[in-house]
């Protein structure tokens, strides 16, 4: 799931000016369905977890194996959120594959892009009639 290599820079900063070899994953910005957890999360704390995690749009692209991982870190944040400190690195680890942060899914090279359902292919514009707005201001 991880992309290597060092993290993008500006567009004014780049030093390589040849094409990427990873693009962007673009996903449209919009909440996944989600799927319920297989067990029963034993904290209000790991059920909200797994609310934002199993939402995120991203998820959409994810295969039966990433949901696996996914289950497998809901078990560790339910450990953790039971108050055993020594999963918090594996977690974040984890958390990290997943995409949970804007940085981690900058590592990961996925971006959320906007809807345009209300976005027309332009042929809707208007031309203001510059006579018209002469006399409206005059």
């Amino acid at each position: 799931m991880p992309v290597t290599g060092r993290k993008p820079k500006a567009e004014g900063q780049k030093r390589n000016r040849v094409k990427p070899v990873h693009e962007w994953t673009e996903v449209l910005d919009a909440p996944f369905e989600g799927r319920d957890l297989p067990f029963a999360a034993p904290l209000d704390r790991t059920a909200q977890w797994w609310a934002g995690v199993s939402t995120m749009p991203h998820c959409r692209l994810w295969s039966e194996s990433d949901w696996q991982f996914a289950f497998d870190t809901a078990l560790l944040a339910a450990a953790f959120h039971a108050g055993d400190v020594k999963v918090a690195a594996e977690l974040r680890q984890r958390e990290k594959v997943l995409g949970t942060t804007v940085d981690f899914r900058r590592d990961l090279r996925i971006r959320y892009v906007e809807t345009s359902a209300g976005d027309d292919d332009g042929s809707a514009a208007t031309v203001t009639d510059m006579a018209a707005y002469r006399d409206a201001v005059g």
